[in-house]
């Protein structure tokens, strides 16, 4: 592709989020920024959670993945379904009557001030991890298209694109994000749906014939029933439902979202029209993957080695320059819909859990929540760098995998919270959380040895936050004063 054309491309792409961030940042105060004042109408955001929870990880390795395992990421996405329903049921309304800004204020109510800080630690290591790896496959796609050709280094790439997170977001916050995350939805729903579309004329298909020849074809498999694979359906559904528990409900960048929802029963809407919608254009990747491998067996295309190169490997070689630049804009609005918020979100969780910014006075909360703002878009940019040297598969399974274990603490932290009525001894719940995880990477190195060649998938979380659960046990008693689950006092 012509880097000129990518670059005006890009330019005019950026070019309408920076007016969108000019529109709604006009009178913004750090409200604005946190909370977007509670008036975001619920339809909106549903729509524009679509963009950030379809990632540039999903945008790119879902459909490559079905090289590897057909469908079968199906089944875990089912398992988020669930968990939304659940997320919308009883974590929304707990969240709602304490009307939170950060999500992890509930555990020091909950608990007492470490096991606050601790919620909002590991939330914020492991969404700098996440959010590095999305914005990796981004700042790649941007060097191979354009820097490349005038020998600009990676380092430079990199910069640049979080220095355009950094502008566009510094001032309206997650108000502005909800209005450009839904344009970013549009952009990347559109480059897929156009994919489809060229890639079935190219090979003469009809609708119909289309879906018959995905339908038939290995690729569409989606059960596996073999209790021993990390593609096993139960394990992948229930990993699913955990995941979606942790990575939403008690993930301060979903969570964000939903609370700049007006009332309660809003944000519940806006969740389960999300979860369906969520569902749907997930399939429509798999299709898209699908497609990808039929078409380059027609045409007998000797593909990259690497199933994340597949996609834009096609895209930009393959389908001509139509979807060569939907492809690009597609996967720059997946990644950047996911960083910015990612970014807004980590501002949020600091400025808020650990400098208390809502006790302040609003000079003091601007000041607090600009030098966060840059201090992580900063760190971003270290970790991306630091991926880009050390990765060696798969994204999709390197994203998911890291978090299974940074999100795990999280998981047990709030369901001990929620499930039981017991006090914990706060100052071990530091040392509780950094045992769990390890206990987890121990127990999967060996579990084909340990459990009769049992291999974990994503239910590592799920193990490791039973693992955090039973350590919170050890160190709790009976709280005598309490005798209701879910009360906002305890």
């Amino acid at each position: 592709m012509n880097p000129l054309l990518v670059f005006f491309v890009v330019a005019a792409y950026f070019l309408i989020l920076l007016i969108i961030a000019w529109l709604t940042s006009r009178k913004a105060d750090t409200d604005t920024f946190f909370i977007a004042n509670r008036r975001s109408p619920w339809y909106l955001v549903a729509f524009a959670m679509i963009g950030a929870t379809i990632s540039g990880v999903t945008f790119i390795s879902v459909p490559g993945e079905v090289g590897n395992s057909s469908f079968a990421y199906l089944q875990f996405v089912m398992g988020n379904v669930a968990g939304y329903w659940l997320v919308a049921g009883f974590l929304l309304p707990v969240y709602y009557r304490l009307n939170l800004i950060s999500i992890y204020t509930y555990l020091g109510k909950r608990f007492g001030s470490r096991s606050h800080k601790t919620g909002s630690f590991f939330f914020i290591l492991s969404k700098l991890v996440g959010a590095a790896f999305r914005l990796y496959l981004a700042a790649s796609v941007l060097q191979l298209a354009f820097f490349d050709a005038f020998n600009i280094p990676f380092t430079v790439t990199v910069i640049i694109s979080i220095l355009l997170i950094w502008v566009y977001t510094h001032k309206g916050g997650v108000k502005t994000i909800i209005w450009t995350d839904s344009l970013q939805t549009l952009f990347l729903v559109g480059a897929v749906l156009f994919t489809i579309v060229i890639i079935s004329r190219t090979l003469d298909w009809d609708f119909p014939e289309m879906s018959r020849e995905i339908a038939a074809s290995p690729l569409s498999d989606i059960f596996t029933w073999d209790w021993r694979s990390g593609n096993n359906f139960f394990k992948q559904f229930f990993a699913g439902v955990f995941m979606t528990l942790v990575i939403v409900g008690m993930d301060q960048d979903s969570m964000q979202k939903n609370l700049t929802c007006k009332s309660l029963s809003e944000a519940r809407k806006n969740m389960l029209v999300f979860s369906l919608a969520f569902i749907v254009t997930v399939f429509l990747f798999l299709c898209l993957g699908a497609l990808l491998y039929l078409y380059a067996g027609k045409l007998d295309l000797q593909l990259p080695a690497n199933s994340d190169d597949v996609y834009p490997w096609i895209a930009f070689n393959k389908l001509g320059i139509a979807v060569g630049v939907s492809f690009l804009v597609g996967v720059i609005a997946a990644a950047y819909s996911s960083a910015d918020s990612a970014l807004t979100s980590l501002t949020t969780t600091l400025s808020i859990d650990f400098f208390r910014a809502d006790n302040l006075p609003e000079e003091k909360r601007i000041k607090i929540k600009k030098y966060a703002h840059l201090a992580f878009s900063a760190l971003l940019a270290l970790i991306i760098l630091l991926f880009r040297a050390l990765n060696d598969k798969s994204v999709v399974q390197a994203v998911f995998t890291a978090a299974g274990y940074t999100y795990g603490p999280i998981l047990g932290l709030f369901l001990f919270g929620l499930l039981t009525k017991r006090k914990v001894i706060d100052k071990w719940v530091p040392l509780i959380a950094l045992t769990a995880p390890l206990l987890s990477w121990f127990i999967a190195a060996h579990s084909e040895q340990l459990l009769w060649g049992y291999r974990f998938g994503f239910e590592i979380l799920i193990l490791n936050g039973a693992l955090m659960m039973a350590g919170l046990l050890i160190i709790s008693k009976k709280n005598k004063s309490c005798s209701v689950l879910f009360c906002s006092n305890c």
